[in-house]
């Protein structure tokens, strides 16, 4: 698959040849799912709780005698049906984390940028770096680019103007060649690739 570079300034830098392996497949929904799912319950806090009975501060006196009342039996005003008692099977502080194949989540990474690449929504930029921080001189080229919504990933070092200029401009998401995942591509409209990080891509997967 041949794709055509452009430069930030929208000019044209010549072509690059895409292996089929990883953007060429058929996108497939329920991976792409299976790994969204896997990164969204790893990244859950899972810091939900509430107090059950054992943990209510009350006192431990017997509500009223056992016999002789007419009414129910009851020990403890910790108890759920009671107002102020503890809750009964509530949330509890815990990980939401679940295995998920590394194969799969390999896989699944090469389906993500495939269906970037089948939408036409993928661009490769020849470098990712400018000699000044300016975001508005940088939003002038995502323009050209027509980048309104857009994951930008760059090789193992990102150049630190462009970074800083990237990081005012809202629904643009800059990360080095080492933190591209799943989620983070199917949540921008576009995804923008250096020559360095389809080479880095692409020895990852060789």
């Amino acid at each position: 698959m041949d794709l055509k570079i452009s430069t930030l300034g929208g000019e044209d830098a010549g072509k690059v040849k895409l292996s089929e392996e990883i953007f060429g497949l058929e996108p497939r929904e329920d991976i792409l799912q299976r790994v969204v799912r896997w990164q969204l319950a790893k990244k859950q806090q899972g810091t939900h709780k509430i107090k059950g009975r054992a943990e209510i501060a009350r006192t431990g006196a017997k509500m009223y005698k056992q016999k002789g009342t007419g009414r129910a039996r009851h020990s403890s005003a910790r108890a759920p049906q009671f107002r102020g008692g503890g809750k009964a099977h509530g949330p509890v502080v815990r990980s939401h984390e679940h295995d998920l194949p590394k194969k799969v989540r390999a896989l699944g990474l090469k389906h993500a940028l495939s269906a970037k690449a089948k939408a036409s929504n993928l661009i490769i930029v020849d470098d990712l770096a400018i000699t000044e921080a300016k975001t508005k001189a940088l939003v002038a080229s995502f323009a050209k680019l027509g980048l309104t919504n857009a994951l930008v990933i760059g090789g193992a070092e990102l150049d630190a103007n462009f970074k800083r200029a990237a990081s005012n401009i809202p629904n643009i998401d800059v990360l080095p060649i080492q933190g591209i995942n799943v989620y983070d591509i199917l949540r921008r409209g576009t995804l923008v690739l250096s020559k360095a990080a389809v080479e880095a891509l692409e020895e990852r997967f060789k």
